[in-house]
Parts: C-alpha cells; sequence; structure tokens
C-alpha cells in the first residue's frame, strides 16, 4: 500500500465513522468456527481504517494489531477503541506490518485488500501468521443492479465520481483472489447485509467514498445536484436502501 494511497481518506474520516456499513454478526461467527481461533487468540486486523471491523473481532481475542497507515483513520480507532483491553493500534502497510515473525493466529483486511500490493502482501501475511494460521479477506459488495434506486446510484457514480472503476474493489476478481492462496485452496462465505438512508445519510454514505468529489473539488454540485433527484425518486418512506452481500474469502498461505 502506496502512502499516496492511504491519504485518500483523510478528509473523508467523520463520514466513514458514521455511514459506512457494518458487518453481519454471522460473518464474525464464520471466522471463528472456520478458522478455529484457539482460547487465547492473536489477530491482526489490516488496513483497519477507522476501527469497524477491529471493534467486532475484539471480543473474540485476547488481543488485536489494528494496522492502519493513515493517521487520520487510525486516529479515529484509537478514540473509539483506545480503552479496549488487548487493543494495539500501529502505524503501519500490509507489506510492512512491523509485527513479530509468527506472531498471529488470524489475519483479517476488512474492505481493503484492493489497496494492498498483493505480492508483497502475500510475503508479508506468510511471514506473520502462526503455522497453520488463516487470512480473511472480507468486503461489503454493494448489489448495483438488484433495484432501480442502486441502478441510478451506480450510473452516477459512473458518469460524475473521478476514479470510481479505478479504484473500485471489484476490480479483485476471484482470479486475484486464487492467486493470492495459491496453492492452497479457500473457503468462500457470503452474509446478507443492508443500510437504510435519509437524504442526509445519503450523502455522508456518498461522502465517505474518496471517489467522490468533496466539498470544494470539481463535480461536487453537480454530483450531489444529481443525488438528490435520485433520492426523491426512489426514496420510500423517507428511506433509500444499500444491499450489499457481505464477502467472506478465508484460507491460508
Amino acid at each position: 500500500m502506496s502512502r499516496d494511497v492511504t491519504h485518500r481518506f483523510s478528509d473523508r474520516v467523520t463520514h466513514y465513522v458514521r455511514y459506512r456499513p457494518g458487518y453481519p454478526s454471522g460473518l464474525i461467527t464464520a471466522l471463528q468456527d472456520a478458522a478455529a481461533l484457539p482460547p487465547h487468540s492473536t489477530l491482526a486486523d489490516i488496513g483497519s481504517g477507522t476501527g469497524i471491523l477491529t471493534a467486532l473481532l475484539l471480543p473474540a481475542t485476547d488481543q488485536i494489531f489494528a494496522i492502519e497507515p493513515n493517521a487520520a483513520m487510525r486516529a479515529a480507532a484509537e478514540r473509539d477503541l483506545g480503552h479496549c483491553p488487548g487493543f494495539h493500534s500501529i502505524d503501519a502497510t500490509a507489506e510492512a506490518t512491523t509485527l513479530l515473525d509468527a506472531s498471529v493466529d488470524l489475519i483479517t483486511a476488512g474492505q481493503a485488500f484492493h489497496w494492498f500490493e498483493p505480492t508483497t502482501t502475500r510475503i508479508e501475511f506468510a511471514r506473520i501468521l502462526k503455522p497453520g494460521g488463516h487470512v480473511a479477506l472480507i468486503w461489503n459488495e454493494r448489489l448495483t443492479d438488484t433495484t432501480p434506486f442502486l441502478s441510478a446510484y451506480e450510473h452516477l457514480l459512473k458518469s460524475r465520481a473521478t476514479d470510481y472503476d479505478q479504484v473500485n474493489h471489484t476490480r479483485i476478481d476471484a482470479a486475484v483472489i486464487k492467486d493470492f492462496f495459491a496453492p492452497v485452496s479457500f473457503e468462500t462465505f457470503e452474509f446478507p447485509n443492508a443500510q437504510h438512508f435519509d437524504l442526509a445519510g445519503l450523502v455522508g454514505r456518498a461522502l465517505s467514498s474518496s471517489y467522490v468529489p468533496n466539498a470544494g473539488q470539481p463535480g461536487h454540485e453537480e454530483f450531489f445536484a444529481e443525488l438528490e433527484n435520485i433520492y426523491h425518486e426512489h426514496a420510500t418512506d423517507d428511506r433509500v436502501t444499500f444491499v450489499y452481500q457481505t464477502r467472506l474469502y478465508l484460507g491460508q498461505l
């Protein structure tokens, strides 16, 4: 993960904390069961951001290392989770975590792996994993064409967002995941997830994405004028719904 990439979310932290989706409880249960975590396990949450996934993992582990190079996002996690026993916040990247060899039972990357450099990340993950340890790559995948609202929102991103197609996590396809875990196989789990927004929430959710023009940036007013039109066209009872499929890829290296 280059330092240039990590700065993308520095001006998005407030919206990210408030409006990004969490993860369904079934995901944590699947991680505990399928990864066979020992009673006193150590986890590393890589690209931990503001701590959305870290917070859910804390009760399942003795200690967790939250690896995040973006100072503003890391500070948000430290503010919210710094009082929790076992929480360790580290300024580092996926490619150079600073963790000890064979020190963690499970590595997680929630909504983050698409920012990593796969080859050096795999080497680093293999180094810090204990024998028999697992890697969990996790995304909330917005189901872009399942409702008229989601189709309209996707069209807006493609037409008015700055570099949506270049940084969209869907560019990490099954072949990339297979290559990362090769030659070992991996398991795939899927869980339903959703968010419901009024207009203010929809605006906040959009602003949490680094490819949406922020206030003062070119195209900001045009983007949000169209977003408001989309909301009024598709809202039911003053709400629109983001439908996700939370996808977990779990395997060993």
